[in-house]
């Protein structure tokens, strides 16, 4: 399976460097040396292994090397530095491409900068546009909410399986990750707000309520969602208002990049995949395309609420409202279509028997629209 980012990267690597961030094993590995085939005298190097951190240390990897791979290159002290110094002197032919975790991405946002230097790419977990090729939008749907949009549970097909993985994915995340960022005593707390908010997914998020429930501070509530987002864990989106600096003061809704590891229903897990679509959708337009696009939501004071909105500088472009079986409109989406007429107006169901168009609004099968997305 080609992943989506796969000719965008090899692109740009004639041009500059990529960094190539996203979740843990989401595919970033496997991407970066299915990329080898397109080159003569490709290096893989990994500082997770002893040999070949010896060799980044000492830069003694070949210099007719066309392609050169540093994964989890930020586990190096001072490595953007490092970076810096191997792009600047490289020979002219020589494309780089870093590779790493989230992390990677949290880093780099700050100390020496590598501006003018690299393209950067977030890959995202597997979509429905993704898997169109090989199945119909609606089953790939279904097995998205299913499984989630990781390559190891969605491939193997099985619900023990998937299961296996997810514990020891979780795990690992908050023994390795999440310790880095916080101090020991902290775990356990973070490790009660991670199962908290499996199901607290599409609802508006209440710092002070979570605090309440978990006897910390609502500040201390931000910082560990902050760092559950630093670590690809988990993604919030912001109420959608023409005054950006409102809308940052409202509560964002929270869901996870893995649909298989949310707790609620089918509709939740369903508005969850959908969430990391757009997601995905969105993240692509930005990184490949350079446009200025959003993903946000919509709840007005009168207490209508729409799941999801996507806008094109800062001005709504689509009012979409996510159901799983149910064709009439939302009467909240009805009302923000009336107010928001150059928005188009889109309810996704999933078990839909006819697509439709009721007054301002289009009722459309879920896997199909989706499937349409860039990403």
């Amino acid at each position: 399976m080609k992943r989506y980012l796969y000719e965008p990267i090899r692109k740009d690597l004639q041009k500059k460097m990529v960094i190539l961030t996203g979740p843990r094993q989401i595919g970033k590995t496997w991407l970066a040396k299915a990329l080898i085939a397109e080159f003569k005298s490709p290096q893989y190097l990994n500082f997770d292994s002893i040999a070949d951190a010896k060799i980044i240390n000492h830069q003694s990897w070949p210099l007719q090397s066309d392609l050169l791979i540093l994964d989890e290159i930020h586990k190096k002290p001072q490595w953007k530095k490092f970076v810096k110094g191997a792009f600047d002197t490289r020979a002219g032919n020589q494309a780089i491409l870093v590779t790493g975790s989230a992390r990677l991405d949290t880093f780099r946002q700050s100390g020496e900068s590598l501006a003018g230097r690299y393209f950067p790419m977030r890959l995202n977990p597997i979509s429905v546009c993704e898997l169109t090729d090989g199945a119909k939008p609606e089953e790939a749907l279904t097995l998205l909410n299913r499984f989630g949009g990781f390559p190891e549970p969605f491939l193997s097909g099985s619900d023990q399986e998937a299961a296996r993985w997810r514990n020891q994915y979780y795990a690992d995340l908050i023994r390795e990750d999440i310790l880095e960022f916080g101090r020991l005593q902290e775990v356990r707390t973070m490790r009660l707000l991670l199962e908290l908010l499996r199901s607290r997914v599409g609802s508006p998020l209440s710092y002070t309520s979570i605090a309440q429930d978990l006897q910390i501070a609502p500040n201390t509530v931000r910082r560990y969602i902050d760092i559950l987002e630093s670590l690809c864990i988990v993604f919030t989106i912001r109420p959608f208002h023409h005054n950006v600096a409102r809308a940052i003061l409202k509560e964002p809704k929270l869901y996870f990049y893995d649909s298989g590891f949310v707790q609620g229903d089918e509709g939740v897990r369903l508005e969850n995949t959908c969430a990391v679509c757009l997601l995905k959708h969105v993240q692509y337009l930005q990184d490949i395309k350079g446009e200025d696009v959003e993903l946000n939501y919509i709840k007005t004071k009168e207490g209508e609420e729409v799941d999801f909105t996507l806008s094109r500088k800062k001005k709504a472009t689509h009012l979409i409202e996510v159901k799983t079986s149910d064709d009439s409109p939302a009467p909240s989406l009805v009302a923000l279509s009336k107010r928001m007429p150059d928005a188009a107006a889109i309810q996704l169901v999933a078990n839909l028997r006819r697509e439709q168009q009721i007054d301002r609004v289009a009722v459309a099968s879920a896997g199909k629209w989706l499937a349409q997305l860039s990403a």
